[in-house]
């Protein structure tokens, strides 16, 4: 899996690695025991210090995406299933998204399209759905 850094992005680089590792996961590129390159070396691959790798790293292990075992290396888990404490968070993150979008003009159908539009990508481009 190769990391695309956007050191342009309003999104802190930080989360750019973040996120990529958990869609990386969600695609199934990443499985549960694949190793990660160490923090160091992901920090020179892509070119950022390595502290801002360290944060990511520790979020991904916060949030159960990998087990961090110090200088034997960085793995992925089987992320934890979405429970009552998940729901509620994705929707206070839906809730904000929709009313940023709603405050830009769109219409509610158009979100629901846009979202359905973007899980029909996702099963086309091989990742898996809870349908």
């Amino acid at each position: 899996m190769l990391l695309q850094i956007k050191p342009e992005s309003d999104t802190p680089i930080y989360m750019q690695v973040r996120d990529q590792i958990v869609e990386g996961v969600a695609a199934g590129e990443l499985a549960p025991g694949d190793p990660l390159p160490s923090v160091r070396e992901l920090a020179r691959d892509i070119g950022v210090n390595y502290h801002t790798v360290n944060k990511a790293y520790a979020l991904l292990q916060d949030e159960g995406y990998v087990r961090v075992f110090g200088r034997r290396g960085v793995v992925v888990s089987q992320p934890p299933a979405a429970d009552d404490a998940y729901l509620l968070e994705i929707k206070a993150k839906l809730l904000k998204l929709m009313a940023e979008a709603k405050s830009k003009g769109m219409k509610p159908g158009e979100i629901v399209q846009l979202a359905e539009e973007l899980s029909k990508q996702e099963l086309s481009e091989g990742g898996e759905s809870n349908e």
